[in-house]
């Protein structure tokens, strides 16, 4: 290897996908990237057309590597990671089954809540570390085979979206550690457990699984007919890495040999993860959670993920952009809007409003898992403002980050976040005051591409263990942490019971406009 080289890390996100080129001490050098097209389905689905997936990813890949070329860098790996959960079918030809489900398709919510009834969920849980919710392949699975069952008669393969890129990279049908066994496998040994199909009533698909590779001991090549599409050698060694919010915890510090250290990103959904050490460390949480091998063996990644976060920003920011349009006026571009409403939500008053941010159509996942779930405001008067509104939100986001790592053994004695809003230093305020805990902003803009980059680097033995890769990659872009301001903190412990006792009492009044919905 040399000064010349650079390896790239592939990001499928749902909205956008990107590309980032890393020297071998990962310094962004080059980057790439296109927005994603998600599509509305039935009122609760969400799918994605695999073909504009590739081709988005293969373009991507095509711009990164004409940037590279020019500044005569060498491409020494390519590693692929992308959105998690999720269904994405492929024939024995390797041609899509339809569409893709994506984890955000809430129409198998109804068949989550009959196992969650039923106590299947709780039993699989002892398997895979993870209880159920509606974003698993599980459940749409499930929902295909009861609405859609001459496509999984169709079916060879059933991918991740990352998987899916793998696959036209590479031509293997595989999946990685990570996600197989969080969803049909047992953690422990990370690999599948033929139990977990059997509780589901899945024997006859398990055709579908692929095997399980782990990206930092393995890789496979680009192929010929990939490397055509993607402008990059033939040959290229190509990594699968694990799933985007592993790889972006991976390139976030979330490693810390002493345990201390939480990660949280705050994007489209919010992530909340604590790595512990043994089998026996890890908290299965009662209603919610993911269990992760994570890339250390005998360590693992507990998180508890809440359906939306920024969404609920791009929700209030559309109601403003929706009013102006039918009045004829002209808006500022969106990230000028979210920097004036971030100004007046740090100048209002912590506390004004309260806001649940289940603004998701699927509902929510963590701390608790319910379609019907949907945002709330409470408090409202006359003269509550839009400065109001948005500190409500930011407030919401403070409390799901502690509600979820209470799910999970509590909050971690420090969190390091990264995600859109962690870039407002409101955020960050808040969310230290909410969960009581420092944090530590990672100042890197694309954490799971350099997560990923950095599994292909221990995979390619570019990088000697977890200690060196982290080192030089992730601690000399910790921030400084920044501590809860104590008044706060106290403002917020009184507030919080009450967030979520009234997102409680809500529960039976969200089932009862869902039925009303249905019947409509």
């Amino acid at each position: 290897m040399s000064g010349r080289d650079v390896l790239i890390g592939l990001d499928s996100g749902t909205s956008v996908v990107k590309a980032v080129a890393f020297d071998l001490d990962g310094a962004p050098v080059e980057h790439a990237a296109r927005p994603n097209t998600t599509i509305p389905v039935d009122g609760a689905g969400m799918e994605q057309e695999f073909g504009r997936t590739w081709d988005d990813a293969a373009l991507v890949l095509r711009e990164l590597a004409a940037k590279l070329e020019a500044r005569s860098l060498r491409v020494a790996g390519l590693a692929v990671t992308g959105q998690g959960d999720g269904t994405w079918l492929i024939d024995r030809d390797g041609e899509p089954v339809g569409r893709a489900m994506l984890w955000h398709d809430g129409r198998s919510g109804p068949i989550v809540a009959e196992l969650h009834r039923s106590g299947t969920a709780k039993a699989v849980q002892r398997f895979t570390g993870t209880m159920l919710n509606m974003s698993n392949q599980s459940g749409q699975l499930l929902w295909l085979k009861r609405h859609r069952p001459e496509a999984l008669a169709r079916a060879a393969t059933a991918f991740h979206c990352k998987d899916w890129l793998y696959f036209r990279m590479t031509g293997d049908r595989a999946t990685d550690v990570s996600e197989g066994t969080f969803t049909f496998g047992d953690y422990r040994r990370r690999e599948y457990a033929p139990e977990v199909l059997e509780l589901f009533g899945l024997q006859d698909e398990a055709r579908l699984l692929p095997s399980m590779v782990d990206g930092a001991r393995q890789n496979s090549a680009l192929t010929p007919q990939a490397a055509i599409a993607t402008g990059l050698p033939a040959g290229t060694p190509v990594v699968l890495a694990p799933v985007d919010l592993l790889c972006g915890a991976l390139g976030s510090g979330l490693y810390d040999p002493e345990g201390r250290a939480g990660f949280t990103v705050l994007g489209s959904t919010g992530a909340h993860m604590r790595l512990v050490f043994g089998a026996d460390q890890v908290t299965l949480g009662e209603e919610v959670g993911y269990t992760m091998p994570f890339i250390v063996p005998g360590s693992y990644v507990s998180m508890v993920s809440n359906m939306a976060a920024t969404l609920n920003i791009d929700w209030l920011c559309g109601v403003v952009e929706e009013v102006a349009e039918a009045a004829g006026a002209t808006l500022p571009k969106r990230s000028d809007l979210i920097r004036l409403l971030d100004a007046k939500a740090a100048a209002a008053k912590p506390g004004r409003l309260l806001y649940h941010p289940f603004i998701a159509e699927a509902g929510e996942r963590g701390p608790f898992v319910d379609s019907a779930a949907r945002a709330s405001v409470i408090g409202l008067s006359g003269t509550a403002g839009a400065g109001d509104l948005m500190r409500a939100i930011y407030e919401s986001l403070g409390f799901a980050t502690r509600d979820c790592y209470e799910a999970v053994g509590g909050t971690p004695a420090e969190i390091r976040m990264a995600g859109g809003a962690a870039r407002s230093a409101t955020v960050r305020a808040i969310v230290a005051a909410a969960a009581n805990a420092p944090i530590r902003l990672v100042k890197r803009e694309e954490v799971g591409a350099a997560g990923a980059a950095m599994v292909a680097a221990l995979g390619l033995g570019i990088l000697p263990d977890i200690d060196a890769a982290c080192a030089r990659w992730v601690t000399p872009l910790l921030a400084e942490a920044e501590a809860p301001d104590p008044a706060l903190v106290a403002h917020y412990d009184r507030l919080f019971p009450q967030y979520r006792a009234s997102y409680r009492s809500l529960r039976p009044i969200w089932h009862a406009l869902e039925d009303l919905r249905t019947e409509g």
